[in-house]
Order: structure tokens, then C-alpha cells, then sequence
């Protein structure tokens, strides 16, 4: 295969980030250099190629092969077959689209924020640019509310309408010509476009002026607007006919024969059981198609097949709207899977726990005390932690308020609401979580969530409301508690009222009666005793045990529990009753009296139970009219993509944040939480959402940390007046601004009193919740990450790997004292600053795990460190700044590449 592969791929998607080759005349791919990416030229074919870095799991490669509208065929069909190449030079792990100008998908036009504008002419790599370019008055239009297609019509009065977006791009001055049926988003996307045009065509120096459609000539602006058609004149009534696309679902399979024939696909609903690996397939949806390759199939089948789904296109005059989606066995994307019924859940977590379990032996052989490698990134609560805590239960019409020594106590029976305040940026913030029993009635849950939102409104604070189900508890839920007990049973009059009816038997926790409780958490801050089933098969090697017998206490320690485990259950048999004595109990070792309290002995699970791996977060906007509910995913998202009149919905998988733009037509949070659950039913990357996802309701303007942290996030973004338009049109003419996203600094970098790993210092505390100190009350609204969680883009600030490490004492918090000099500077480059002259260097081939002849008495977890600035540049890619402001995954995954880690 490596024979049928152009050299010219050679290293291809190593990095992350994009790569384009273009196909030149004399039919040769040359590389497009970063100075020119975003300039496509009409008269050419180019192959883009993106690759980035998940949280966990492999690189992720998108590539996609451009046509512009004067390319010629023999030069289309390059591109396509050179795409395939591409893709097998990657392992055939890659999803592939076809992209014809003017008529690109989200994804791909997400990759050249503002917009891409094609040039007329063809490309030449001698010069990197048409020879002879020269400048003329354009008319371009504007369509989309997150990513803009942007398109040049003919300089005519008649390309003129009332529902789009028009620029005016003349020498002196550039005219933004709004539409009266268009909308405010596009108004302020087309600005983005306007600023794009001047700093990049004009070199920043043009006059701007919007003209409203509508707007009479007394306006002097308008005037010279409609100067350029030869006056003022009414436009038509009548839009241009625009493709309407069909509502009812199509799709027909196909399956593409060794010949290059299509055979439909015979039955009534379409399931991947008619997929067969041996060949390939393609799916008509109408507006998109799909071809799908089988692993087993050659690259000779591939080309075949997508040659023959090109040739159905042209044969059959099939709108150049329609796009183009090859896909790889295994890589099928949501809305492929999306068509056919009950695609199955396939989740390999078993690879992603072996990968973490050879980075941490790597550790042990360091020295290090390493069980596991943990998921630092998700441990984080990113708010302060010892703020005060107020829990009401439902009980009845009015909710009682608990006193402060039960208020962790709940019961599954019950519903409760939870309000934490907690300091803030110069203010104390509010949070709010409607707690859900698993046995809870519903009109308790309704009450919950009613109630929630009252008091919410009367606290006129804005705060965050969160819905939660018990089993599915966020971790910051738990970290602001610090201690949970969750009893079986319920004190709500609903509850008893309900047993009482249907005869059941009352489960409420009583000392006097058998029970077993589950410990679990992850320190003795954020630990919890969940009451289970008092029977065998509610054990679980993974965990530890307390089983009450009324005569007895037992703890039950499995085989696979931690010693972290095994400290919790210590702490937690204490806080549930202090004076009990336990019987010390390990797996495999049970008297007879134990398993005769659990109603005798059965199996139960004995496998480590192995957490699934993080997927990236994922934007999408909602729309509902008339009963219509719509959901649309923003590729590549950024805080831009939060506009004002929008709702959207953060899905991170494990919860999702419904965030309410200022100007949008939803102005209840409980109307946002229903909104929250039609995402959930919805499941529009097909990942098997559960219905009882935590949902987080956040508002414009009051975003908290634990949101923004998935965001390069301004603050002076957050807090600007108006609409959409109204803001960016503000930036525009305001005094040095610039499209670009602004990379707030760390916390860490921006407060005196910080902790060596870049982090404030636990802020709980078993003395007491509401102790305060000068680390864990700094402001932490300028801790940063990146877009979409990718490697690609900018990220949070350093943290630690592991406690453990030489900045950290054995209890896991950070020493103040006694850092060697090495240490204390490549802390000073943990805190974003360059090495120093007086920094401890080493060069790469030292500092490397394999290296021959390696450095001794260093930090190995900081490895990077040791390199001078312009070795760390040549290897990286970037400054050490840039690099200490990517989080820990990132960092670590980037050390792998170069075996520094």
C-alpha cells in the first residue's frame, strides 16, 4: 500500500492542527504554507487535512478535498483519489468530505473563522499567490448565524434582496447592506466578514458604514452606497428562488459492486447488520450522501466507489448543495448513524484503562507510588469549595429547611433543594440544585423543581439552576457537599403516603435494621455512603462496604478497592455512627454470619469496574417553533459562538449546560430545563444519552467557572450591551480591536499567592466548611481552556500530574518550602514565564526516557523544562508560555509524541 501512497504525506497528521496541499497544473500536491491557509483559489483542487487531540483516545483526523468552480475534472478527480491516499497513509481512520465552492459544509468553513473568500485564479506555489492579482469593487453576500458562507454575485442592483446579507467592498470604504428579513445574527457575523476584508485586503485602513435595507437616501452614507448602482431604486418583493430542502426523511442503501454498480438494498428500516466489512455501500439522504467502506475493503474498492457516487451526481443533475461524506467502517459519524435503527452503543474503555495503566507503571519505575494514573482534568471542582450550604426537603406544599448537622443526610425517597453560595469574582455566586430521589414521587419532583425556581428569583442574583437525578450526581454536586450519606426510604408525607397506599414496605433507614452501604469518592473531601440492597449481588470488588446487622457492624473490603478505598471507609464509619465497632472484613474471607445478613451468598461483579474515556464537549443551538424542536451542532465552537439571542446547549455528556443568550425568547429557567430534557430525548450525536443527565441552566452574563473552563473566555466579551450586531458593529469602530479571541491568563499567573501546581489548594476542609484563606478566596475567573477540549487550540494553565510529585507533600498538598533550585525553575515555568539565565538546562537527547546517556536528579514529570527556549521551540512548536497554558492531558500527550513523558 505504501507504493500507491505520495510521498508527500509523509509525516502527515502528526501534528495537531491543519495541513492543506494543493493540486497544481502540472498535476503534482504541493504543501499549502500556514501563511496562506484560508486562501483558496477557484481554479484549483486542495486537500485539507484536520488532526486533533481528544481528551483521551487517538488523533482524530477530518480531511476534506476542496473544488473550486473553474477547477477542471482530470484535477477534481486528483484531489479525490489523493484525499483516499491521505487517509490510508493515516491507518484508514478518517472521515472524508467532498467540498465544492460556495457550497461548504459548517465543519470545514469552522476551520477559517470569519469566512473564506475564493480568488479568482489559480495558485502557484513558486510565488505562493496569482500573479497579477489586482484589485476591484466586489458584491459579496453573507449566510449563516455561527459560521458564514460567503459568496461573491454579480455587481448588480438585481443580485440585491431582502433576506440576506451584503458587503460592498470598494477601495475606500467597505458597506455592510442588512437585509430587512435577515437576521441579527447574520448582521453580526457579516461585521466579522467586514473586519476580515479591511485588516486583510486593506490593510486596516478603510472607512466602514452599514446601510439598512429600507433606509431613505437622506443618510449620506446611503447615499454613496447607492451611488455605486447607479441611484437609489426600490428592491423587488420577490427573493430569489432558494432551494427548499425536503422535510420528510429519505434515505435508499445501496451496495456497490466490484463492477461499480449500485444494487438497492432490500427492507423496510435500515440497521448495520446490512453493512457487511467486505464491501462498500452507498446511503442517498437526498441532501447529503454517504459512501460507507467495509475494513476489509482495498483501496482500489474505495476509489471505485467514490468515483461511482461522483458520476450519480453529475448523471442525474443532482444539486452542487449536495455533499459528499466517506466514511470507514467504525468511524461512522452521528448523523450516519442517526438513519438507521438502534445502532449499537460500542464502548471500549478497556483500551483507554490499559493505556493510563502503562503510563502509570512508566511512573513506578521512576520511584513513584503510582496505582493509577487519574483524571486530574475531571477531578476539579474549578469553584471554591468551603462556601455555605443551605438544604430544604420537599415536604408538602411548603419545603422544610434541614438544620446544618443532617442537611448531608438525604434520602431516595425524598427531593431536595440545594443552595450554595460561595465567593466569587468581587461578589458571592449562587448555585442551585433541585436533588431528585430515585423513589421520589413526582409531585415531590415538581415541587422540587417549582420551588428551586423561586427561590432562585427571589435571591434576584441570576444564578445557576441544576437538575439532578440521584446515580447521576455531577462531581461538583458531591465536592460541594464533601460528605453524602444517601439512606433508602423517605420522611416526605408524599412518600409515606404512596408506600401506605400500594402496600409497600417501608424501606426508611432505621440503626435497628439490616442495611448495606456502598463507599465510595475519590478523597476524604468528596467521599459518599450510598445505601444499596442489603443483599450479595449488590457487592462489588471494585469498592468497600459497611453492612449493619443490628448485632454487628461489618466493613467489606473488595479485591480491587484502592487504598484511598479503603481510607474513605474509614472516615465514613465514623460519621455514620462513631461508636460502632466493626468486624474488618476482606474479600474471600467472609464468615458465614456475613453473607447469612445479605440473605446467603450469590455472585456479584469481581471485574474492575474501568471508566469509559472523556469525550470532548460539543455546541449546539436550539430552535423550537410551533412545536418544532431543532438542534444544530457549532463545529469548533468558541465563546463567539454564544450569541445573545440564542439558546444553547453545551453537551459534555456526563451533564449538558443549557446557556440562555440576554436577548432570546426563553426567559424562565424552567422553561430552559424542559428545553434541557427535549435535548436529552433527542440525542443528536446518538451517544445514548440518559434522560437523567444533570441539566445546568446558565445565563449570559453570569457564566460560572466550571462552564467557562471549556472556553478561551474574555470577560469583557461577557459583559457587553445590546444585540449581537450592536456589540460586533461596537468592536469594530471601538479603538484596536481585532477578531481574535483574547487568551485570558491563567489564575495562577495572575494571582500572588498560588500554589506550585498552578491550582488554589484544596478548598474543603473536615474542620469546617465556611474557613476561608488568601488562596482558596483569589479570584479564579481568568483560568483558561481551550475550544472544544482539542489540542489544536489554547488551553487552561499547568496542573499537576498527581499528587506525589516533588511539589507536593505526601498528603497531596503543596509544599511551600525546601524546592531545590532546578525545581523552583521549572516552576517559574510552570507559571507561564520563559526559562531564565539561570535556569538548570539540558539538551533534548539527555532529557529523553530513552535516551542513552539521560540527565539524573531532575523532576521527570517536567522533563520539557529542562530544554532551552529555542530547543523547546524547534520541539514543540510553540513558546514554553503557550505550552504551560495547554492542560495537563494536552501537555502529556504532546510529551508522549516526543518521549518526554
Amino acid at each position: 500500500m505504501s507504493k500507491q501512497i505520495d510521498s508527500v504525506f509523509d509525516g502527515a497528521g502528526a501534528k495537531p492542527g491543519l495541513e492543506i496541499w494543493c493540486v497544481e497544473k502540472q498535476l503534482r500536491l504541493v504543501p499549502v504554507p500556514k501563511s496562506l491557509h484560508g486562501k483558496f483559489y477557484s481554479g484549483n483542487s486542495y486537500v485539507v487535512l484536520s488532526t486533533v487531540l481528544p481528551r483521551s483516545g487517538p488523533p482524530q483526523h477530518d480531511i476534506h478535498y476542496w473544488l473550486g468552480k473553474d477547477a477542471n475534472e482530470v484535477e477534481s478527480t486528483l484531489a479525490s483519489d489523493k484525499a483516499l491516499e491521505l487517509d490510508s497513509a493515516l491507518g484508514s481512520c478518517t472521515v472524508q468530505y467532498r467540498e465544492v465552492q460556495g457550497q461548504e459544509t459548517e465543519k470545514f468553513l469552522s476551520y477559517f473563522k470569519p469566512c473564506v473568500i475564493p480568488i479568482e485564479g489559480v495558485f502557484s506555489s513558486d510565488s505562493g499567490q496569482l500573479n497579477g492579482e489586482s484589485y476591484k469593487i466586489s458584491l459579496l453576500t453573507c449566510k449563516g448565524e455561527h459560521v458564514v458562507s460567503v459568496k461573491e454575485v454579480p455587481f448588480s442592483r438585481s443580485s440585491l434582496n431582502h433576506n440576506d446579507v451584503f458587503i460592498l467592498d470598494t477601495a475606500s470604504k467597505i458597506f455592510l447592506f442588512s437585509g430587512c428579513n435577515s437576521s441579527t445574527q447574520e448582521r453580526a457575523k457579516a461585521l466579522e466578514v467586514v473586519q476580515y476584508i479591511k485588516e486583510n485586503k486593506h490593510g486596516g485602513k478603510c472607512e466602514v458604514a452599514t446601510v439598512e435595507d429600507g433606509k431613505l437616501v437622506g443618510d449620506p452614507e446611503v447615499g454613496e452606497f447607492w451611488s455605486f448602482f447607479g441611484g437609489y431604486a426600490p428592491i423587488p418583493r420577490d427573493s430569489p428562488c432558494v432551494e427548499k430542502q425536503s422535510d420528510s426523511p429519505f434515505s435508499q442503501l445501496f451496495w456497490i459492486t466490484a463492477q461499480a454498480k449500485l444494487c438497492p438494498c432490500e427492507g423496510s428500516s435500515l440497521n448495520k447488520e446490512m453493512l457487511e466489512t467486505n464491501k462498500c455501500y452507498m446511503l442517498d439522504c437526498g441532501a447529503e450522501i454517504f459512501v460507507w467502506m467495509g475494513r476489509n475493503t482495498s483501496i482500489t474498492e474505495r476509489k471505485k466507489s467514490i468515483s461511482v457516487t461522483e458520476d450519480l451526481l453529475r448523471n442525474q443533475g443532482r444539486s452542487m448543495a449536495t455533499h459528499l461524506t466517506f466514511l470507514t467502517e467504525g468511524l461512522e459519524t452521528s448523523i450516519f448513524r442517526s438513519y438507521f435503527k438502534n445502532w449499537p452503543q460500542v464502548v471500549e474503555p478497556k483500551l483507554y484503562e490499559e493505556g493510563r495503566g502503562k503510563v502509570a507503571a512508566i511512573f513506578k519505575q521512576q520511584g513513584y507510588d503510582v496505582k493509577e494514573l487519574p483524571d486530574e482534568e475531571d477531578c476539579q471542582p474549578y469553584i471554591n469549595c468551603r462556601g455555605k450550604l443551605k438544604v430544604w426537603r420537599i415536604n408538602g406544599e411548603q419545603p422544610t429547611l434541614i438544620p446544618d448537622p443532617e442537611q448531608t443526610k438525604l434520602f431516595s425517597g425524598d427531593c431536595y433543594i440545594v443552595q450554595y453560595t460561595y465567593p466569587g469574582n468581587g461578589r458571592d455566586e449562587h448555585l442551585f440544585y433541585a436533588w431528585l430521589g430515585r423513589d421520589s414521587v413526582p409531585d415531590d419532583r415538581a415541587d422540587a423543581i417549582s420551588h428551586m425556581n423561586a427561590i432562585a428569583d427571589s435571591s434576584k442574583r441570576d444564578p445557576v439552576l441544576v437538575q439532578v437525578i440521584q446515580d447521576k450526581e455531577p462531581l461538583l454536586f458531591f465536592s460541594i457537599f464533601q460528605t453524602v450519606i444517601i439512606f433508602k426510604g423517605g420522611l416526605s408525607k408524599r412518600y409515606k403516603n404512596l408506600i401506605a397506599e400500594k402496600g409497600i414496605l417501608d424501606e426508611t433507614y432505621d440503626e435497628q435494621k439490616t442495611a448495606l452501604f456502598r463507599v465510595q469518592g475519590i478523597s476524604p473531601e468528596n467521599m459518599q455512603a450510598i445505601q444499596v440492597d442489603q443483599v450479595s449481588n449488590s457487592l462489588n470488588s471494585s469498592y468497600c462496604y459497611i453492612l449493619q446487622t443490628g448485632t454487628s457492624i461489618f466493613t467489606w473490603i473488595g479485591n480491587l478497592s484502592s487504598t484511598v478505598d479503603h481510607s474513605l471507609l474509614d472516615r465514613m464509619l465514623e460519621l455514620i455512627n462513631p461508636t460502632w465497632q466493626p468486624i474488618s472484613v476482606r474479600e474471600g474471607s467472609e464468615p458465614d454470619i456475613f453473607w447469612n445478613a445479605l440473605g446467603g451468598k450469590t455472585e456479584y461483579p469481581r471485574q474492575k469496574e474501568l471508566k469509559q474515556h472523556v469525550e470532548d464537549p460539543h455546541l449546539f443551538t436550539l430552535t423550537c417553533a410551533d412545536g418544532d424542536f431543532k438542534v444544530k451542532e457549532i463545529y469548533n465552537f468558541a465563546q463567539d459562538d454564544l450569541t445573545t439571542e440564542d439558546v444553547l446547549i453545551l453537551d459534555c455528556h456526563e451533564e449538558i449546560h443549557v446557556w440562555i443568550g440576554s436577548h432570546s425568547n426563553v426567559k424562565s429557567k424552567q422553561q430552559a430545563i424542559l428545553l434541557g430534557m427535549k435535548f436529552l430525548q433527542t440525542d443528536p450525536l446518538v451517544e445514548g444519552l440518559s434522560s437523567e443527565t444533570p441539566i445546568y441552566v446558565i445565563t449570559e452574563g453570569r457564566e460560572p467557572l466550571f462552564f467557562t473552563r471549556f472556553f478561551e473566555w474574555d470577560s469583557s466579551k461577557a459583559n457587553m450591551h445590546g444585540n449581537s450586531f450592536e456589540r460586533r458593529l461596537a468592536i469594530l469602530k471601538g479603538k484596536k480591536q481585532n477578531l481574535e479571541v483574547h487568551t485570558s491568563k491563567s489564575w495562577k499567573a495572575s494571582s500572588k499567592e498560588t500554589t506550585p501546581d498552578g491550582l488554589r489548594s484544596k478548598s474543603v476542609s473536615s474542620n469546617g466548611r465556611n474557613s476561608t484563606s488568601p488562596v482558596s478566596s483569589a479570584s479564579v475567573t481568568h483560568f483558561n481552556s481551550s475550544t472544544n477540549c482539542q489540542i489544536s487550540t489554547p488551553a487552561p494553565t499547568a496542573r499537576k500530574l498527581f499528587p506525589g510529585s516533588p511539589f507536593h507533600d505526601s498528603a497531596g498538598s503543596p509544599k511551600a518550602e525546601a524546592e531545590s533550585p532546578s525545581q523552583a525553575a521549572v516552576l517559574a515555568q510552570v507559571d507561564g514565564n520563559d526559562a531564565s539565565e539561570n535556569s538548570v538546562i539540558y539538551p533534548y537527547e539527555r532529557l529523553k526516557v530513552n535516551s542513552s546517556d539521560p540527565v539524573t536528579d531532575i523532576d521527570v514529570t517536567k522533563r520539557e523544562g529542562y530544554l532551552c527556549d529555542e530547543e523547546f521551540q524547534e520541539k514543540f512548536g510553540m513558546r514554553k508560555k503557550a505550552f504551560y497554558e495547554l492542560p495537563k492531558w494536552r501537555q502529556n500527550k504532546l510529551k508522549i509524541s516526543l518521549h518526554l513523558f
